[in-house]
């Protein structure tokens, strides 16, 4: 028999029918005013400190362009260089342990899913598909469709469904700013499962994640508060150039990058989906911030801030890649403003003085930020000098610590991409190895409209567009 503590009271409406939905008009979590956020981007004295590092470096480079510019370059190395070990150290580090005996049904504790939507009416009966293939008991699952007051073209699309019991469509109430982290937040206010994970419209997470998440909660200590499954992109079964590189790129990050740092007991910024939070602790930390474009990653150190433990499971989800630079570079830029965002809020909290979080948000966001940003500036200079270097002899004069860098850095993202790919189940390819430092150029350019936007508009949700899979489905693509 069931324990009574892990049943839902799931008495909306039998299987099937037109789905109900449900106004929110206010939720009872903390305002942003409450705590520290990205609603104020940079304290006075952050500004103040960017104001003076600016005006030193301006004078440095008038008084003495040459002693100014070998500082700029040391730091230039310093930052890819740690990049570039990291992801070597990563490569090079065991998977942790993450399989626990599985519960019986009757331990199962009770689990909401929270599925934020904006714009997904082609998306949404697909999504429904994935959540009726979740293998868990239906007496202890809650799944809640959250969409915008705005929106009447996914709330239309919806009506039209057959939903199960277990399903419940909310929409947020209208108001500022409009995000997924505020919508989540919302939802999060209704939430009747001692667990609770995130899915985005485009997921399709595997039927027995709840489980091992469930599983893995229970047997480790309190202080495991999120575990992050790995987002796993599906091969678009073409080689166009940007969702193979956006397939190399997260088979590095979640299937290399983060299960070395939970190896290591380190935080670290959770993706965007399939977080799989103990419901009371994220509701210690105020939920996700509203404010933040990048929430899943403000929430993780959030929770590391507070003494919380962050994991990873081994079940995936997999997601589609953007197909278009139309889809992929507003996405990404959004991605750069929200860590931005992230750093700075946690760069002026609690974080600092704890020197295990300190070293994770150096190693992630600040590396990455940093990384992000100066890419294409620096390949542009290696460039122009190795150019007028080479046109007087016809011959190159790199300095070698840089050439090694150049190796070093390339080889260690190549290493850890070919490594997460063939964790993931596949088989990496040498073209789209060879393609990364292109790929890297790229996101320097987004990393310019993100710097923009972090300065104009710091709140501006830039909303990625998603398409259906082709034909019906019944479990995960091949890799």
């Amino acid at each position: 028999m069931a324990r009574e503590e892990g049943r839902l009271d799931l008495t909306s409406r039998p299987m099937g029918g037109p789905a109900p939905i449900e106004q929110l008009t206010k939720a009872t979590l903390p305002s942003p005013g409450d705590r520290d956020g990205a609603h104020q981007t940079l304290s006075d004295a952050q500004a103040g400190f960017i104001a003076l590092a600016g005006l030193l470096a301006a004078v440095g480079v008038a008084l003495d362009p040459y002693s100014a510019l070998t500082v700029i370059h040391h730091l230039f190395f310093g930052v890819f260089l740690l990049g570039g070990l990291t992801r070597l150290a990563a490569a090079c580090t065991p998977l942790p342990p993450v399989s626990s005996p599985p519960l019986p049904d009757a331990d199962l504790p009770a689990y909401t899913i929270i599925a934020p939507l904006y714009r997904e009416a082609e998306v949404v009966a697909e999504l429904v598909e994935n959540l009726v293939a979740i293998d868990y008991p239906r007496d202890r699952l809650q799944a809640l469709i959250v969409l915008e007051a705005d929106d009447e073209v996914t709330k239309a699309a919806v009506r039209a469904l057959d939903l199960p019991a277990f399903v419940q469509v909310l929409i947020a109430p209208p108001g500022a700013p409009k995000t997924k982290p505020r919508a989540c937040n919302h939802a999060l206010d209704r939430a009747r499962g001692e667990l609770l994970v995130i899915y985005d419209a485009e997921d399709m997470p595997d039927p027995g994640q709840l489980r091992e998440a469930a599983a893995r909660f229970a047997a480790s200590d309190p202080r495991l508060a999120c575990l992050q499954a790995p987002l796993r992109i599906e091969d678009p079964g073409f080689s166009l150039f940007l969702p193979q590189q956006f397939r190399l790129e997260y088979a590095a990050h979640f299937e290399v990058l983060l299960p070395a740092l939970a190896r290591w007991g380190l935080t670290f910024p959770l993706g965007g989906t399939s977080n799989h939070f103990k419901t009371a602790a994220l509701r210690r930390v105020g939920g996700w911030d509203p404010y933040n474009v990048t929430e899943d990653a403000d929430v993780g150190f959030r929770l590391a801030a507070a003494g919380c433990r962050l994991g990873v499971i081994s079940r995936p989800t997999w997601e589609t890649a953007p197909t278009t630079a139309g889809q992929w570079f507003p996405q990404r830029a959004r991605w750069i403003k929200g860590h931005m965002q992230t750093l700075a809020v946690h760069a002026r909290g609690p974080v600092p003085r704890q020197p295990r979080n300190a070293v994770a948000l150096v190693l992630t966001l600040a590396q990455s930020v940093a990384s992000s940003h100066l890419h294409g500036p620096v390949m542009a200079v290696a460039i122009v000098a190795a150019t007028i270097d080479y046109l007087p002899d016809g011959v190159f004069a790199i300095p070698p610590l840089d050439f090694l860098l150049y190796v070093l850095g390339w080889s260690s993202a190549a290493i850890a991409g070919a490594r997460g790919v063939m964790r993931a189940g596949a088989r990496p390819k040498s073209l789209h190895l060879l393609g990364m430092p292109i790929y890297w150029l790229a996101q320097s350019l987004a990393a310019v409209k993100a710097l923009h936007q972090f300065i104009t508009a710091p709140h501006r949700w830039d909303k990625t567009r998603h398409a259906p899979r082709s034909g019906p489905h019944s479990g995960p693509p091949p890799p």
